[in-house]
């Protein structure tokens, strides 16, 4: 039987326990996970890509090799197809999320009918956390610890 990979997309700037919590989750539907970190014309990350992957890794390292972390700079139909998956992970923590994640899903699908989205809602405990927010408070000098992985914090107070 093939492997059944995921690709879970996003800018992880940083990632946080939210993401990590859909990461483990995402274990008991497939396989393999692959965290694909985008550069976005809409997002410009104050965390360099690079910094962002080794970040990621540290954070999953828990999950061994079913879960690896790649950075791309492509269409995400395109992605997905050189994974050979056709499945993307996403999560929702509220009605905006899913607004805008429908129409995300539906101009790929578009572009590639075999994709299938997989929307999982985060959990009760972590569905107010963004990594906006993380930010904003770390800025302000604010205790961030129960959002994010202790690498996390490190990586945010050298900054």
């Amino acid at each position: 039987m093939p492997e059944r990979i995921v690709v879970y997309p996003g800018s992880f700037n940083p990632i946080t326990n939210g993401h990590t919590d859909l990461v483990e989750r995402a274990l008991t539907l497939f396989d393999h996970v692959v965290l694909a970190i985008g550069t976005s014309a809409q997002k410009d990350p104050s965390v360099a890509l690079k910094d962002r992957m080794e970040l990621c890794r540290e954070v999953l390292a828990p999950y061994g090799d079913r879960v690896s972390v790649d950075g791309f700079n492509s269409l995400l139909v395109d992605y997905v197809r050189s994974k050979n998956t056709r499945f993307v992970l996403r999560g929702l923590r509220t009605v905006t999320d899913f607004d805008y994640e429908f129409q995300m899903a539906e101009m790929n699908r578009s572009l590639d009918p075999e994709m299938e989205y997989v929307f999982l809602p985060t959990s009760r405990d972590c569905s107010f956390i963004s990594s906006t927010l993380v930010r904003e408070i770390s800025a302000l000098d604010g205790d961030i610890s129960q959002f994010v992985h202790p690498a996390v914090i490190a990586a945010m107070t050298k900054s």
